[in-house]
């Protein structure tokens, strides 16, 4: 009977209905990703019919002014306390959930990415905090890295531990994460920060009752979900006060991730204003040998010295493992100041406001001095400064606006205006 059913009837071979749902209509693997991407819908001819490269700039200056926009309404309200000394847990989902090949090339591969590329931004807006990793597989949760402020440290220990397995135990992380926050002076604000990718939980016990102990711990909880919306996630963003979100693909979690990075909202409570000890070591000479207590090893040159105990640490910021002092660089100081009084968002002008002729619009960008014109000599989108009234190209809004912290327009003005009076 089964070779019967291979056999041709009427000279016509008859094909198993499964096999064409498997080859997908007799196309390979490697044609259906194709299909699936659609990428030649993207590419663009110029004048000639040749193709151009694609053009991805318009779609991060969107993104970009999309973010800047939700920004300056949130900032639109009365004066918001932020808290610039920030103790982060990342726990990352390593269940075998991560290994799933919806995000290319997986998921385990995605959130390493961006979880390096996060680390980086979050020390360069949050000179004076700290980062702490956490795995968690095969039910249980692991602590990869404690609290620092180094960001090669955690990057190294979470690229060797890329390994998916198991389940994943919500419960048994933020027993970890609460455990280690719950240490952490009372000026700190305790923040986790979770990638998950599993859609179940194995826990040993009642995860509500862990939800409510990180809340009485004032611990704010933020998930960012790689598979479909939990309502245990979301329950424990809105009991925590935290925030609840859902990738759909790459360049959207890498969006909802960066959100992030920027010091949060204070809570009303919490918000209690303290006088911080801290401490501006002295770097060491160069020749000089000391043992180091950080690594608890003899090392030559470099290093700082703590002024209150006169002991060795390898970099800044840090915590003093002898006396407890929280050293710092007048530097890490000055680069949290921005967030306290940030730059206005800068107003767009479209190209038919310059095209206007009661309108005297310079044709350069103030920041790069590069041509504000298209090809054709067509005025391109660009912003200008609310307060100086100088001119910016995109490129330039985005890097005044998340790097620099500074308008060179009012600067410059600033600057003329001491040597001036002087």
């Amino acid at each position: 009977m089964n070779n019967i059913a291979g056999r041709p009837l009427n000279g016509v071979v008859v094909e198993d209905d499964d096999e064409d749902e498997a080859n997908g209509d007799g196309l390979e693997a490697w044609e259906r990703a194709y299909t699936e991407d659609r990428s030649w819908e993207s590419l663009q001819e110029d004048e000639s019919g040749l193709l151009r490269p694609i053009d991805t700039t318009a779609i991060h200056h969107a993104q970009y002014r999309r973010r800047l926009r939700a920004l300056a309404a949130t900032a639109a309200t009365a004066r918001i306390q932020k808290g610039l000394i920030r103790y982060m847990y990342i726990v990352v989902d390593l269940s075998k959930a991560a290994s799933e090949r919806d995000f290319r090339p997986s998921r385990m591969a995605v959130i390493a990415k961006q979880v390096e590329a996060f680390i980086r931004e979050f020390f360069d807006q949050n000179p004076l905090s700290h980062v702490g990793l956490v795995t968690t597989k095969d039910g249980v949760a692991q602590s990869l890295t404690d609290l620092g402020g180094s960001p090669e440290s955690h990057i190294k220990a979470l690229m060797g531990k890329l390994e998916c397995s198991g389940d994943a135990s919500l419960q048994n992380a933020l027993d970890l994460v609460h455990d280690n926050l719950n240490q952490i002076p009372s000026y700190g604000h305790r923040e986790v920060l979770i990638l998950y990718s599993a859609l179940s939980t194995c826990d040993p016990g009642d995860l509500m009752e862990t939800i409510q102990k990180c809340k009485k711990s004032k611990i704010r909880c933020s998930v960012i979900g790689l598979a479909a919306e939990m309502f245990i996630c979301k329950h424990l963003c809105q009991e925590t006060g935290g925030t609840y979100s859902v990738a759909l693909d790459e360049s959207h979690f890498k969006e909802l991730i960066l959100e992030h990075a920027p010091p949060p909202p204070a809570i009303a409570e919490y918000a209690t204003a303290n006088l911080i000890k801290m401490g501006f070591p002295q770097r060491a000479a160069e020749g000089s040998v000391a043992i180091c207590t950080c690594h608890e090893e003899a090392k030559t040159g470099g290093g700082y010295t703590c002024p209150r105990c006169k002991v060795r640490v390898c970099e800044l910021p840090t915590e003093c493992r002898i006396c407890g002092l929280t050293l710092i660089s007048s530097p890490h100081l000055a680069r949290s100041y921005h967030h306290l009084f940030p730059i206005v968002p800068f107003v767009e002008i479209s190209p038919s406001s310059q095209n206007d002729p009661s309108h005297n619009f310079p044709n350069i960008c103030f920041g790069c001095q590069e041509s504000l014109l298209s090809h054709g000599n067509k005025p391109e989108l660009s912003v200008s400064c609310p307060k100086c009234k100088q001119q910016f190209c995109l490129d330039c809004d985005i890097y005044i606006h998340e790097s620099l912290h500074n308008c060179p327009g009012c600067e410059s003005f600033r600057h003329s205006k001491s040597v001036t009076i002087a």
